[in-house]
């Protein structure tokens, strides 16, 4: 029902286009308000899943814990989209992997050892000491690049050769763990993402006529908005870094870094998904 009344704002704001009545302040507001109908169609998994972390009492319902629940929840909307036709086969099977490289990075963080953050509450559906729903906050990332891709149309300008690109996604993954032995090499890293991606630009249809912004933005935009959202689960104790554990305080705005780097991993992996995609279609 969601998705169809955003579905059907849009269309009616795209039917004033060829009409020719939009132009100047008209035509900005349109645009502005088709681009966040857009998003929000795109954040779908995003606001339903958070909205289940958020509304989840600590305590648990029903005799399940927490944790237990928003893995059902996160399960039962992942079925629903698929079932809707709001989501793919396809989408799925990349949301999955983001779960699985999310999940992995989860219980490494967590490790005894390493204790970055922890998961304090308990539940049935821990693997290593990680409860099986943190995997889907990485997904939640996937799923909304997947789904704003398709509703925008996006199209990418100048983007670096895949071998550099993959080669620096995969350092940055692998700084995630081995700066707590080596060394955090993420402003490296960043000065790399800075000269690799300086010339790329996304471009993005929000009603009729295509817009261009720097890819860099992107990624430094999606970071940011990563980063207030686990401000707020914190804030809730979905989980808890050790400096939180007496008392909240706010995520240190370090973490925005971090996230935007994971952003350009995730990037990197939807467009190999849609390259390899592309490369193995054989048309009719």
């Amino acid at each position: 029902m969601i998705a169809r009344t955003l579905s059907l704002l849009d269309r009616r704001l795209l039917s004033f286009a060829p009409r020719g009545g939009l132009t100047g302040t008209s035509r900005f507001l349109a645009e502005f308000l088709a681009f966040g109908l857009k998003n929000a169609r795109a954040c779908l998994f995003v606001g339903l899943f958070f909205a289940s972390v958020f509304l989840t009492p600590r305590a648990g319902l029903f005799g399940m814990a927490r944790y237990d629940l928003l893995l059902l929840a996160a399960l039962l909307i992942q079925a629903a989209m698929l079932a809707l036709r709001l989501e793919t086969l396809d989408e799925l099977k990349a949301i999955m992997l983001f779960h699985a490289v999310g999940f992995a990075l989860e219980v490494f963080k967590t490790s005894s050892g390493i204790q970055s953050w922890s998961y304090p509450d308990p539940a049935l559906t821990k693997l290593w000491g990680v409860p099986l729903f943190s995997g889907f906050m990485y997904s939640a990332i996937g799923s909304y690049i997947i789904q704003a891709w398709r509703f925008f149309d996006l199209r990418l300008e100048h983007h670096p050769p895949y071998w550099m690109a993959t080669l620096l996604a995969v350092l940055i993954y692998a700084n995630f763990f081995t700066h707590h032995f080596i060394g955090d090499y993420r402003w490296y890293l960043a000065c790399c993402t800075l000269g690799l991606y300086a010339r790329a630009t996304v471009v993005f249809t929000p009603l009729d006529r295509p817009r261009r912004m720097p890819l860099l933005l992107s990624f430094v935009l999606i970071g940011f908005f990563i980063w207030l959202a686990e401000n707020i689960s914190t804030f809730f104790g979905v989980w808890r870094y050790p400096n939180q554990l007496g008392a909240w305080s706010a995520v240190h705005i370090g973490k925005w870094s971090s996230w935007s780097l994971l952003v350009i991993m995730t990037i990197t992996i939807v467009i190999h998904l849609k390259h390899i995609k592309a490369s193995i279609h054989i048309p009719r």
